[in-house]
């Protein structure tokens, strides 16, 4: 009896070889080659009409000028949760395909069935299909949130012909699909979970979204490396990406886009996980700052910026003897980016921390990663070094080069104004960033709190020495 014969695909890239191998020989990436059975050869007809096209023989597209296309605004309709809102860029657009992914638990089920009822309510139809539930988990999560009277219709299915035959049945406007690793189409012979068929159900459900106009949400798995499990491609295929973060010994869960078509990327939204499921932040900042009774070494907060959003973020850092291998750590920064800082506040501002450990912590779990958090990571852990706190109500952001130039960040007043809203009293920031003639409204905004522009990392010390 002859061997099915078998093909491994990478995860990362999609690319198949005959034979398994420690690394992609397409992509280069390490142990993401899974073995799968190759689909089955498809029939002559088509074989005929693929050679027609290969040939030039089938008929041309049709062609349309790029401004005689009609194309408006897309509506959104609101999901009831401002947050999600804020991260999708103001809600669902008919036809997109949202991918969310997360840990186990983190509460991607419980946000989507909160979002889904609210549309039901208010009068969109919705479907809500589980793969990793049956029908009476979801009712009993239902009645935990407090959702116990929803008519919302649940669908118990991972067969894909299924889900397609009743999406086409009930042409919901919104539809959750939990999740996509748990679904399978029998066209493939692999078993759930796998490349092809991820790739492949996944192709076809967003196929079915853009036809009908629904919008699809499609749940996803994450491997121990934080990264969506399955191949690369569903992140391409989709409209939308979002990951799911928090820690699990904490209360509060973050929503990130890292990629919208219809809205701006890494917008991020603030959940607070209740009783009664997940409940929006209007005030992140709050959340992100220590409350002190006095100013503490080592502690600076950074005016950050999360997608449109400005938000206050703690930043501590804590300086201490090290032995004959100093440390480097930083949670929720870059430990690269540390580094060098550490080497521009030597070499340009005459502050040696060689023999030191410098550990670096951005407080409340958020992740920052644009460079606007380089002079407040620098004041930190100058002030940590020498045990001198900065002063209550202090903030700074700038970007610092190699040259020990603070350079500007994007979007600096709106920073300031949120700063000022939240009852900072002292800011030094980059010169660049200063308004040269600011107006009426930005003076309002901004009252009550003392600017001063530096130009080096020097001078801002210099400034930080003068107000203590």
């Amino acid at each position: 009896m002859a061997k099915d014969r078998t093909l491994y695909l990478c995860r990362a890239c999609g690319g198949s070889t005959p034979r398994w191998h420690g690394r992609c020989p397409h992509c280069g990436a390490w142990n993401t080659l899974e073995e799968t059975v190759p689909a089955p050869e498809p029939p002559a007809n088509a074989r005929a009409r693929f050679s027609a096209l290969r040939q030039g023989l089938a008929a041309e597209g049709t062609l349309a000028r790029l401004a005689d296309i009609e194309a408006a605004d897309v509506a959104r309709t609101p999901t009831g949760l401002a947050e999600l809102d804020r991260v999708l860029g103001g809600g669902v657009v008919p036809g997109a395909v949202v991918l969310i992914g997360g840990d186990p638990g983190i509460g991607k089920s419980t946000l989507l069935l909160q979002a889904l009822d609210a549309l039901q309510r208010a009068g969109l139809p919705t479907l809500y299909v589980t793969g990793e539930e049956s029908g009476a988990q979801v009712a009993l999560r239902a009645r935990r949130l407090g959702l116990g009277d929803s008519q919302m219709p649940v669908l118990a299915e991972i067969r894909l012909e299924a889900i397609l035959a009743t999406l086409r049945q009930q042409r919901p406007a919104v539809a959750v699909i939990d999740s996509i690793q748990t679904v399978y189409t029998e066209q493939l012979t692999s078993a759930p979970g796998s490349v092809a068929q991820v790739r492949e159900c996944a192709a076809l459900l967003t196929r079915a979204a853009k036809d009908s106009g629904a919008t699809l949400v499609l749940v996803g798995h994450v491997t121990k490396d934080g990264a969506l499990a399955g191949p690369r491609v569903l992140e391409h295929m989709v409209d939308t990406v979002l990951y799911f973060e928090g820690d699990a010994h904490s209360s509060f869960r973050l929503v990130r886009a890292i990629k919208n078509r219809f809205g701006a990327v890494s917008e991020l939204g603030v959940f607070a996980m209740t009783e009664r499921g997940l409940k929006g932040v209007g005030n992140p900042s709050a959340l992100f700052l220590s409350q002190h009774r006095e100013p503490v070494p080592g502690s600076c907060v950074l005016a950050t910026l999360e997608g449109t959003r400005p938000l206050l973020v703690e930043v501590q850092a804590l300086v201490d003897a090290g032995g004959p291998a100093p440390r480097r750590l930083s949670v929720g920064l870059e430990r690269d980016r540390l580094a060098m800082l550490l080497a521009v506040l030597h070499r340009h501002a005459g502050i040696a921390t060689g023999d030191q450990d410098v550990f670096v912590n951005a407080v409340g779990g958020v992740r920052i990663a644009e460079p606007a958090a380089d002079l407040a990571v620098l004041l930190a852990v100058a002030s940590s070094l020498r045990g001198r706190a900065l002063p209550r109500g202090f903030v700074a952001f700038g970007e610092v080069g190699l040259a020990g130039e603070v350079r500007p960040a994007q979007r600096g007043q709106e920073r300031l104004k949120e700063a000022a809203k939240l009852g900072m009293a002292v800011a030094v920031v980059p010169k660049a960033n200063l308004p040269r003639k600011p107006d009426a409204a930005f003076l309002r905004a901004t009252e009550g709190l003392t600017l001063h522009g530096v130009e080096r990392v020097e001078e801002a010390l210099e400034v930080v020495r003068g107000l203590g």
